[in-house]
């Protein structure tokens, strides 16, 4: 697990070839407190950086960037390879494996790319990634990041240089860094809540999306993109070929490669421990893992003093009768607030689910014991846990019923509605829902939605809160986001599903663990995320998925095996905490500050009337708008820390028509 960054820029002196590359890389030190490298090729004006966060042999023999036995290649690259050790063991037993220098899996990754080329050995390899490889023979840079998009990693033109690195920290110290921010970012933002793939909030800056290879062409600057892994082919693949056993065996099939996962994520030679909320997916991960383990493992959770919210009890619970090594911490509400304005630093760029905030403070409690945490994520997306799930499995039958253009139609408004978004839904007056947002209801409900979408009709809350931009001397509308299309999975659910694992799992839920994790050198691991697990989880029919009207019955059925049922079963917990209170108490006037009507002006990118409007409305109680304002709020905090990231604010500005 580390950092990485470079650049291609022929202009820069030679001189300076190393020292841009190292100043890149420590602007991301967090990530790798243990190490660093920087590698430059003056000829052909490309430099390679790299923090290590040694987790995988620790001597200097994983150093990187790390150059191959025969020469042509350098690597610097993010991550784990958990099946180093077959791929080893492959190499061996094909006599091309080098006279090894060591034990990691970085020697082990570069053999395999020399042996047998960057395709293949990505296609061999299981783990978490983000890689950078200069093939010195045929003058080309290549990225690639892992399949499910673990690992970050950005890229782009700034000026003359191509850039890229772990996060855009890195990249803003390159001198030809811009700093331009993307209008079409913030309206996505503004929809959504992060800034989803392939789009950065930066212009000309963008992610390697999950599952792909860009390479760059050194000689001519030309760049091109291509999967080496499909979650879309993977998907349509796993309904076409049905698992056709019983629900019981499927659940032994899922335990079985679980824990061939687990197995591979427990190597560490650092102390290793697991995020632990007593929900389902966590607890069937500590279950595994303790019994696989043999000593107790070191489990972590946080506890709130604010009602509804605290977890910690049933985390507790199930760590007493697993016979884990527990530990807790109760968060104070001076806590959690004091965390809040590091939040724009620690994410690079806006990012407003609130969860975040937990998250960044379990990180730092897990860091002081353990350098390797396990979570539960990616077991909501596989095995259909999220509730909205059960109440689309509710409105499909009725959807059916209508005539094929209206229920396209209608499929199309409710599959965008991201769990972030249904958890807005809640608490946000209908009025100022984007149509797609709201939540389905039966008969005319189903029509409205039908006509919302067929209409076109654009996003009610986005429209209203982004400003229009002048574009010379006539303003026109501000950017708008293109419709969502149904992914074509053959039902609403499956649809919904594959929304979620190509978009708010790599966007929200993986960005948040891995920026909280890694601004403390800490490494999480997600054991659901093997890639033949998830594979295999969409060869499941909905009948074992929801099995008896149960949702997750795989999981549960495993952790049975583990844990009591009145441990299991219970109402399903959100990790968030009381954003609506605090802005209206302890968070007021922080807030008053970024959402003044002075300020929203000269940025220009919210209407400041609408916002007024909706902090009025909140502070008074009269609405609980709190995850509308948390997202004007985390774009505003952002733009003010903008300075370490050399923002060009000034683009930004224009008249709230």
């Amino acid at each position: 697990m580390c950092g990485l960054a470079g650049y291609v820029d022929r202009s820069v002196p030679r001189d300076a070839l190393r020292g841009t590359a190292l100043e890149m890389v420590s602007a991301i030190a967090h990530r790798g407190p243990d190490d660093s490298g920087v590698w430059a090729c003056e000829e052909h004006g490309v430099g390679l950086a790299h923090r290590r966060l040694s987790i995988v042999d620790l001597s200097p023999a994983g150093h990187q960037p790390m150059h191959s036995v025969c020469g042509r290649y350098v690597l610097a690259y993010n991550g784990e390879i958990y099946n180093h050790s077959e791929i080893r063991a492959s190499l061996e037993r094909e006599g091309r494996a080098p006279q090894w220098r060591g034990t990691s899996d970085t020697e082990v990754l570069l053999a395999s790319i020399a042996a047998w080329g960057l395709e293949r050995a990505l296609a061999v390899a299981q783990g978490m990634f983000a890689i950078a490889l200069y093939d010195q023979m045929t003058r080309r840079l290549s990225l690639a990041r892992d399949r499910l998009g673990e690992k970050p990693l950005y890229y782009g033109r700034q000026g003359r240089a191509l850039l890229f690195g772990s996060e855009i920290k890195a990249l803003a110290q390159h001198p030809e860094w811009t700093g331009e921010i993307d209008r079409e970012a913030v309206a996505a933002f503004i929809d959504t809540g992060t800034v989803p793939a392939p789009q950065s909030i930066f212009s000309g800056i963008r992610k390697v999306m999950p599952g792909t290879l860009v390479e760059i062409e050194i000689a001519s600057g030309r760049v091109t993109s291509r999967n080496y892994w499909s979650a879309e082919a993977m998907a349509r693949e796993g309904l076409a070929t049905p698992f056709t056993g019983t629900a019981t065996e499927a659940a032994a099939e899922i335990e079985r490669r679980l824990r061939r996962s687990i197995a591979g994520q427990m190597l560490a030679d650092v102390p290793l421990g697991a995020f632990l909320s007593g929900g389902v997916d966590s607890s069937t991960v500590v279950a595994l893992l303790q019994s696989m383990s043999a000593r107790p493992v070191r489990t972590f959770t946080i506890g709130f003093e604010f009602g509804g919210y605290d977890e910690a009890p049933h985390a507790r619970a199930i760590a007493r009768h697993l016979g884990t090594e527990h530990r807790e911490l109760y968060v104070t509400e001076q806590d959690a607030l004091d965390v809040i304005p590091r939040l724009p630093e620690i994410y690079c760029e806006p990012f407003a689910d609130a969860s975040q905030i937990p998250t960044v403070l379990l990180s730092r409690m897990a860091r002081e014991n353990v350098t390797v945490a396990l979570t539960g994520d990616g077991g909501d997306e596989l095995f259909a846990g999220y509730s909205r799930y059960a109440l689309a499995r509710s409105f499909w039958p009725r959807l059916m019923a209508l005539p094929r253009a209206l229920r396209q139609a209608a499929a199309a408004a409710v599959t965008g509605i991201s769990p972030m978004a249904w958890d807005r839904a809640a608490h946000l007056p209908l009025s100022l829902l984007p149509a797609r947002y709201r939540p389905p209801r039966v008969g005319e409900q189903i029509h409205k939605a039908a006509n919302v979408a067929r209409a076109g009709d654009a996003d009610e809350l986005y429209r209203a809160l982004v400003s229009r931009w002048p574009n010379g001397e006539t303003p026109v509308p501000g950017v708008t986001l293109p419709p969502r299309r149904l992914a074509g999975m053959g039902s609403l659910v499956r649809d919904m599903m594959y929304r979620d694992l190509t978009g708010y799992l790599p966007d929200d839920v993986l960005v948040k663990v891995d920026r909280a994790a890694m601004a403390v050198g800490l490494e999480t691991r997600v054991p659901m995320l093997d890639h033949s697990l998830v594979e295999f989880s969409w060869r499941l029919p909905d009948s074992i998925l929801s099995h008896d009207g149960t949702s997750k019955w795989p999981l549960r059925q495993i952790l049975s095996g583990y844990v009591p049922a009145n441990l299991i079963e219970r109402p399903k917990m959100g990790f968030g905490v009381p954003i609506g209170a605090w802005l209206r108490g302890s968070l007021r006037d922080w807030a008053e500050a970024l959402l003044s009507e002075q300020r929203l002006s000269d940025d220009g990118f919210l209407d400041a009337r609408v916002v007024r409007r909706a902090w009025a409305a909140h502070l008074s109680g009269e609405r609980n708008l709190q995850y509308g304002l948390w997202t004007a709020l985390m774009l505003n905090a952002w733009l003010d820390s903008g300075a370490k990231l050399g923002v060009r604010r000034a683009n930004a500005r224009a008249s709230a028509l």
